[in-house]
C-alpha cells in the first residue's frame, strides 16, 4: 500500500524551480480547454521536458529516477500483475523480492491507481520513477517475453475476476478495492476515523489518527459517485438518496478480526462527505491499569467503583476517552454474580457476560425511558452512556439512591462544574449530595513516539521552565518525538489520559448541599488532595511521557 503524502504536480514543479506561477496557470488553462493532462501540457507549451518532470518529481519525492536502458527487466515480475493494470496506471514491475515489489512508474503521483495494484497484489510497493515513453517500452518488452500479452493469455485476468462476484464490472472492480484499501490502510494506521471530502476539483481522504487529521491521499474528482455508493451498499444504505444525511454500519473483516464501522454520509455543496468511525476492539485499550492513572487517581477510582450503588460521573469534551474509562471499569467490575446493564448510543465495544441496550430515539428507547426499564431488570450495575436532561440525571440519580452503582458521562470542562451543571439542569442539591461518589474529568494527550524520542535540557527563566511550575532553579530534562515514518512524522504515537478525580467527602456534600459555586467546591477538594487536569498533565510531561505543547493544547479551557 502506498502511504506517502502526495502534493499536486504543478506545485511539486513550482517548488523544484522549473515553472512558473504564470507557466503553470497557461498549462492548467491549456489542461482545462483540450481535456490533457498538466504534465503534457506543460511539456506541449515546452516549459518542461518529460524528463525534467520526472527528475524532479523523484529529488521532491525522495524516490529514485530510472532509464530503461540502465533498468534490467524481470519477466517474472511482470508476472505479479496484468498487463492491462500496468498500461491503465503506467507502471511496471521491476523485481519481486519476498513481500516487497519494486514498481516504476511515470505516474508516483496516481495515489489510487498504485494503491489498486498494491490490492491487487497483496505485496507491500518500492518505488521509482520512469518515464512514460521508457514505461511503455518496458511493458512490451516484459510482457513480450513473459509471454503474457492479453491476446495470448487472457488466464490473468479470468482469474481475478472470479475472486468478484459476477455482476461487477471491470470499472466497478477498482473502486471496491479502493474502498477495501482506504479502510485497511486506516485500520493499519491505528485511526478512528476516515474521512473522505469532495473538493472543488479533487477527493480529499484524511485519517484521523491519536486525534488529529493526517491527509492521506487525493483521487481523482470523477471517483466520487462509484466510492461513496460502494461504501453505502457496505453500509445497507440508500445509494439513490444524495439529498439527506443517512448512517449506516459496516461489519470489515481485517486480517481475521472483525471491526465494526460506523458510516455517517452528509450532502455538501461539492458532493457527498463521507465519515466513517472505526470501533476495533482489538485496538482498544479497556484495562484500568493502561489508562494513564497515577498511583493516587488509579486507586482512588478503584475504590470508587467499589461502592455497592452511588453515582460515579466521568466528564470531558466529545473524543476525551469518556466511555473507554467506563469500559475499563465495566471490565474490572464484570463477574457472574453481577448483573450489569448498559444504555450506549450506539454500542461501540460489545463486553461478553454485560447486557448492553442501543438506545433508539425513532423508536422512543431514550437514555430516560430505557433506564426506568432497566432498573425493573434487578441490576447491581447500571451505565448510561449520556446524562443529556434532567429526566434521565433524576433517574439515574434515583437509582443510585435505591441501591445501584450507577456510571454515566457529562459534557463539563472540569469534575467541579459538573456538580453545578446538575443543579443547572434541575436536579435538587441534596440529592446530588446523597447520591454522588465521584467525578472523573479527563483528557487525552499524544505519547511521544518511542522510535523517535530524543531529550533536552530547559533551562531556568525560560518560558517552558515557568510553564512547568518549577522553583527549584536547576534545569530539567524534558523529551520530545523528532518525528519518523513510525508516526507519519508527528512525532507523537498513541494516547494517553489525564485525569483530574474528585472524591465527594463530608465536607463536600455539606457544600453541595448548599449548592456552593464551582470554584468553591475546587478549593475545597484541592485541599484535601485533588490534582487538576494540567497538573496531572504537567507530571507526565516530567516523566517523559508526553510534551508540554501537547498537555498545554488539551487543557487551554
Amino acid at each position: 500500500m502506498v502511504q506517502r503524502l502526495f502534493k499536486k504536480l504543478g506545485t511539486i514543479l513550482q517548488e523544484g524551480g522549473l515553472i512558473t506561477d504564470e507557466q503553470l496557470q497557461a498549462a492548467l488553462q491549456m489542461q482545462r480547454t483540450k481535456g490533457m493532462r498538466l504534465g503534457e501540457a506543460l511539456i506541449n507549451l515546452g516549459f518542461v521536458t518529460e524528463k525534467d518532470i520526472h527528475r524532479i518529481l523523484g529529488m521532491q519525492l525522495g524516490i529514485p529516477y530510472v532509464t530503461l536502458n540502465n533498468t534490467q527487466l524481470d519477466p517474472q515480475a511482470a508476472r505479479v500483475i496484468p498487463e492491462q493494470l500496468a498500461k491503465r496506471y503506467s507502471a511496471i514491475p521491476l523485481k519481486l523480492e519476498g513481500k516487497k515489489l519494486l514498481v516504476a512508474t511515470s505516474d508516483p503521483l496516481n495515489v489510487f491507481g498504485l494503491n489498486d495494484i498494491a490490492f491487487t497484489t497483496g505485496l507491500e510497493l518500492d518505488l521509482v520513477i520512469m518515464s512514460h515513453t521508457d514505461v511503455e517500452r518496458a511493458i512490451r518488452q516484459a510482457y513480450s517475453m513473459a509471454g503474457m500479452s492479453d491476446k495470448n493469455d487472457a488466464g490473468n485476468d479470468r482469474g481475478e475476476d472470479e475472486l468478484l462476484p459476477p455482476a461487477e464490472t471491470e470499472r466497478e472492480a477498482p473502486i471496491i478495492r479502493m474502498v477495501n484499501t482506504i479502510i485497511e490502510h486506516a485500520v493499519g494506521d491505528r485511526a478512528s476515523d476516515i474521512h473522505i471530502e469532495p473538493q472543488d476539483d479533487t477527493l480529499r481522504v484524511r485519517n484521523r489518527i491519536d486525534g488529529m487529521l493526517y491527509e492521506v491521499m487525493t483521487l481523482p474528482e470523477n471517483t466520487l459517485a462509484s466510492l461513496v455508493s460502494r461504501v453505502k451498499i457496505m453500509g445497507n444504505m440508500d445509494i439513490a438518496e444524495k439529498r439527506i444525511p443517512q448512517d449506516g454500519r459496516i461489519r470489515y473483516d481485517y486480517k481475521g478480526r472483525e471491526i465494526d464501522i460506523r458510516v455517517a454520509t452528509l450532502p455538501t455543496i461539492t458532493g457527498e462527505k463521507v465519515v466513517m468511525r472505526i470501533l476495533d476492539r482489538a485496538a482498544a485499550t479497556i484495562d484500568l491499569d493502561r489508562l494513564g492513572f497515577s498511583k493516587r487517581s488509579h486507586d482512588l477510582f478503584a475504590e470508587m467503583i467499589k461502592h455497592p450503588y452511588g453515582l460515579i460521573l466521568v466528564t470531558g469534551p466529545t473524543g476525551s476517552g469518556k466511555t473507554t474509562t467506563l469500559y475499563s471499569a465495566l471490565n474490572t467490575l464484570n463477574a457472574s454474580s453481577k448483573n450489569i446493564i448498559t444504555l450506549e448510543d450506539p454500542v461501540e465495544y460489545r463486553m461478553p457476560g454485560i447486557n448492553q441496550v442501543q438506545i433508539n430515539q425513532r423508536a422512543g428507547l431514550t437514555f430516560a425511558t430505557g433506564l426506568r426499564s432497566v432498573v425493573r431488570q434487578d441490576p447491581n450495575i447500571i451505565m448510561v452512556g449520556e446524562i443529556r436532561d434532567a429526566e434521565t440525571a433524576e433517574i439515574a440519580i434515583q437509582s443510585a439512591l435505591t441501591g445501584h452503582l450507577v456510571l454515566s458521562t457529562v459534557h463539563t470542562n472540569d469534575a467541579p462544574s459538573t456538580i453545578t451543571r446538575l443543579v443547572d439542569m434541575g436536579v435538587e442539591p441534596f440529592l446530588i449530595a446523597s447520591s454522588t461518589i465521584g467525578v472523573i474529568a479527563q483528557r487525552l494527550v499524544r505519547v511521544i513516539c518511542p522510535h523517535c524520542r530524543e531529550a533536552y535540557a530547559v533551562e531556568p527563566g525560560s518560558q517552558e521552565y515557568d510553564l512547568l511550575g518549577l522553583d527549584h532553579g536547576k534545569p530539567v530534562q524534558l523529551y520530545r518525538g523528532k518525528g519518523c515514518a513510525n508516526c507519519n512524522g508527528s512525532g507523537y504515537r498513541g494516547r494517553i489520559g489525564i485525569f483530574e478525580l474528585l472524591a465527594v467527602n463530608n465536607q463536600l456534600r455539606e457544600m453541595i448541599q448548599a449548592n456552593e459555586t464551582a470554584a468553591e467546591l475546587r478549593r475545597e477538594a484541592t485541599k484535601t488532595g485533588m490534582r487538576s487536569l494540567r497538573d496531572d498533565g504537567l507530571e507526565k510531561v516530567l516523566k517523559g511521557v508526553t510534551t508540554l505543547t501537547e498537555v498545554l493544547r488539551v487543557t487551554s479551557d
